[in-house]
């Protein structure tokens, strides 16, 4: 089993891969999500916009996993960047799930036109302070934004979570985030309705291991130090996913793999430095 991710903040250990939950809501998602932890999973990945934090705190609730070991994640939406409605909206994140306390809270995207992420920043760190997280990281920020956010407050993120993917692996992002002390997690890790799951060079290195192409790309992930948060309905799906940490490629797979690297590899076009979200 790979080195377990650490982070800025010595008592929060996190799992090498971890669930993403977008998109799963109501009761299907609570079955989802519960299955999720039934399988092994300790790390579930929400938003605020995800529109979900319910159906994830029901499902951590009914799973019968201990709440102490599973860490639950979400993140602050830009339209409530300003300093009362981020306390407003983070208390509503943990009221929506239902539990007493949320494990990660993240600024979902710096929105840097708005110049208001050191605000909401503050906010989460008088969240924490008043137990309502225990640990707060963000997601989508650039080495410039998460320096920013320490020089004017004296708190680094524990996590960043940012789009990496064999097509865009952010090698000068992994970087700057392990420079800093930062566990860099991966959203869209297998990619998004594109054709990295076809690529030959995945496929080869699959049917020699005999393991599918969403375990070699995870795998990668995991050989790279990043956390990923892949996504799946299925329990076998979501076996397998659990199962790649266990695969551990060589040297000459993992440039294999960075090898697919593309110069417009992001899946959207969503450039933090630009790109608002609401």
């Amino acid at each position: 089993m790979p080195s377990t991710p650490r982070s800025p903040s010595a008592d929060l250990s996190l799992p090498p891969v971890g669930f993403g939950t977008a998109a799963l809501r109501g009761e299907h998602g609570v079955r989802t999500v519960a299955a999720a932890l039934d399988a092994g999973y300790r790390l579930l990945d929400s938003a605020f916009n995800y529109e979900n934090e319910g159906a994830v705190g029901a499902a951590v609730r009914a799973s019968g996993v201990p709440r102490d070991e599973v860490i639950v994640t979400s993140k602050l939406p830009g339209r409530h960047h300003a300093h009362d409605a981020a306390v407003a909206t983070i208390e509503e994140s943990v009221y929506r799930t239902g539990l007493d306390h949320l494990d990660l809270y993240l600024i979902h995207w710096p929105n840097p036109s708005q110049d208001r992420y050191v605000e909401a920043w503050g906010a989460l760190i008088e969240a924490r302070e008043r137990g309502l997280v225990r640990h707060i990281g963000v997601s989508n920020f650039l080495p410039e934004h998460v320096d920013r956010l320490v020089a004017e407050t004296g708190v680094t993120p524990v996590v960043n979570q940012v789009e990496l993917h064999p097509y865009f692996p952010q090698a000068e992002q992994r970087a700057a985030d392990a420079a800093r002390g930062i566990v860099t997690e991966a959203w869209s890790p297998l990619g998004r309705a594109n054709s990295l799951l076809d690529e030959p060079v995945l496929t080869r290195i699959a049917a020699d291991r005999g393991v599918t192409v969403a375990q070699v790309i995870l795998a990668w992930h995991v050989g790279l130090g990043v956390l990923p948060l892949p996504k799946a309905t299925s329990p076998d799906r979501q076996r397998q996913n659990l199962e790649a940490a266990d695969l551990e490629l060589s040297a000459e797979e993992m440039a294999a793999v960075a090898g697919l690297a593309r110069p417009d590899g992001r899946n959207n076009d969503q450039d933090p430095a630009v790109y608002e979200e609401y």
